[in-house]
């Protein structure tokens, strides 16, 4: 089995974020429930517990049984630091003052392997609001701040370890070497997590897996499910078959240009136009969640249909990726629903079929990686994410064919402009939003009364977080004035500066 760290997640804000730094080190890492404990533990080279928004003191706080722990390396932060401590019998209490953003290293005790080539003075970030005022019986202090006295422990004798900061944001700017002592020199990983690595260990499974079975994949022409059908082409090869649906809710022309990008890919790929069903199903419906459901609902009826044109299909292949399973399990217990991906929810269940999911354990920017080793195109590497109900989420209020092919327009200025002026990938996803909003304007010498649209940008990892992109005024002037210009109805231009919290990247 393939060696890898557990992360143990007791509801910290910075859990993926710790998951992240160590797959940067090429070393597999999973993140599970603070009471999970795993039937086999041999691979098992390492363990984190993550922080928690809970006190450690706080009734009802979780406390698992983590006698099981002991025989691995361990590293706790901050709420796993303060957990560690209490349960060897030290004492955490309320702190005078909570200490929160940066700190600074007062004291490194020299000689451990944890804090080797960490010095005094360097930055570390606090996130707490009890502290550790005294540690278990012969335990070791690692490091301390000026404010408060332990910023850093071990255990006797064991690669026990606890930190009361967080080394795996960016303010620690000693972090990313001090989890890589951990990883490295304390667990003995070996490194060898690459993305060839997983593709090799992934379609020997998927061929192992799938067999001779038939698969069926939805293809968007975006990036995970892309990549998701290069590897499960190389692993049955013919017996997998995509569909590409046209919901009339798609970028300008973006249906003629995905279909002609597979051509010369080997997938077998099947288009279909069904943008009259879905605009049908929408007539009338404003409100957000109600016209997701009706897309969705529409794309199981059409992709169902073409499905049952191939037969003797077996698996239904998702491109479900790494942070759609981890916001399907709370740290609050196994009894939450698990959500539904993309837009095949209930598709399983309705058409009989098996689910194969190839790429979730992976991050998006981990998907990328492996395409690029598959040799996909980087049209389609580079491609901004793309909502799976299209700009029926991004024209707000009915969605009607006028209003399709109108924010399909401004939509296109604004993306080739990006391209044209080499901003497209410095932006993560791009969007345009139709407004249900008039304003007075005036074209030549004439009143005008017509639609307001908004461009939005955002830079983002895995689109958890996200900040809006300082886009150059000239450029936004340039692009405001083409749109105004080109595109009936249209007079009115804004730009969204909110970031992701509190805003959210779609408007709906």
């Amino acid at each position: 089995m393939q060696e890898m760290i557990l992360v143990l997640d007791f509801g910290s804000q910075y859990t993926q974020l710790i998951a992240r730094r160590v797959r940067e080190l090429n070393v597999y890492c999973e993140i599970h429930p603070y009471f999970y404990v795993p039937e086999k533990q041999q691979h098992i080279k390492g363990i984190i517990l993550s922080g928690s928004p809970f006190s450690v003191r706080a009734p009802g706080a979780p406390k698992p049984d983590l006698s099981w722990i002991k025989s691995k390396p361990v590293l706790g932060l901050c709420y796993g630091a303060q957990l560690l401590t209490m349960v060897e019998g030290g004492e955490v209490e309320r702190s005078s003052s909570r200490e929160y953003g940066r700190a600074r290293l007062s004291y490194i005790a020299g000689g451990d392997s944890l804090l080797n080539g960490i010095q005094e003075g360097s930055q570390v970030w606090m996130s707490h609001a009890d502290s550790i005022t005294r540690l278990p019986d012969d335990y070791l202090l690692l490091a301390r701040t000026n404010d408060f006295g332990v910023a850093a422990f071990r255990a006797p004798g064991k690669p026990l370890y606890g930190l009361q900061f967080h080394p795996e944001v960016y303010h620690t700017t000693q972090g990313s070497r001090l989890i890589r002592n951990f990883i490295v020199d304390i667990c003995g990983c070996a490194m060898d997590w690459t993305p060839e690595s997983f593709i090799s260990s992934t379609v020997g499974d998927l061929k192992n897996k799938l067999g001779n079975d038939k698969v069926v994949l939805g293809l968007s022409g975006g990036v995970d499910s892309s990549v998701a059908a290069f590897l499960l082409h190389r692993a049955i090869g013919e017996n997998l078959h995509c569909i590409f649906v046209d919901n009339g809710l798609l970028r300008k022309n973006e249906f003629e240009d995905v279909l002609i990008s597979y051509q010369d890919m080997g997938l077998n790929v099947r288009g279909v136009r069904a943008a009259d069903h879905f605009l049908s199903a929408l007539k009338g419906i404003s409100d957000p969640e109600k016209k997701r459901k009706a897309i969705g609902r529409v794309f199981i009826e059409v992709f169902e249909r073409e499905a049952h044109k191939i037969q003797d299909v077996v698996w239904l292949a998702q491109g479900t990726i790494y942070p759609d399973v981890i916001e399907s399990v709370s740290v609050k217990g196994p009894s939450v629903t698990i959500k539904s991906h993309h837009n095949v929810g209930g598709l399983p269940e309705i058409m009989n079929l098996k689910v194969v999911e190839p790429l979730n354990s992976l991050f998006k920017d981990e998907v990328r990686r492996v395409g690029r080793s598959l040799n996909v195109p980087s049209t389609i590497l580079e491609r901004h994410p793309f909502p799976g109900p299209g700009l029926g989420i991004r024209i707000l209020g009915e969605v009607t064919a006028e209003k399709v092919r109108a924010l399909q327009e401004v939509d296109h200025y604004f993306i080739q402009a990006l391209k044209d002026h080499g901003l497209y990938n410095d932006v993560w996803q791009a969007a345009t939003i139709l407004l249900p909003v008039q304003s007075v304007g005036v074209m030549g010498d004439e009143r005008t009364y017509e639609n307001a649209v908004v461009l939005r940008a955002v830079e983002s990892t895995d689109g958890m977080t996200a900040d809006w992109v300082h886009l150059p005024y000239e450029f936004l002037a340039r692009v405001s004035n083409d749109i105004i210009n080109n595109v009936k109805g249209v007079n009115r231009v804004v730009y969204d500066i909110s970031s992701k919290p509190p805003a959210t990247i779609e408007w709906e």
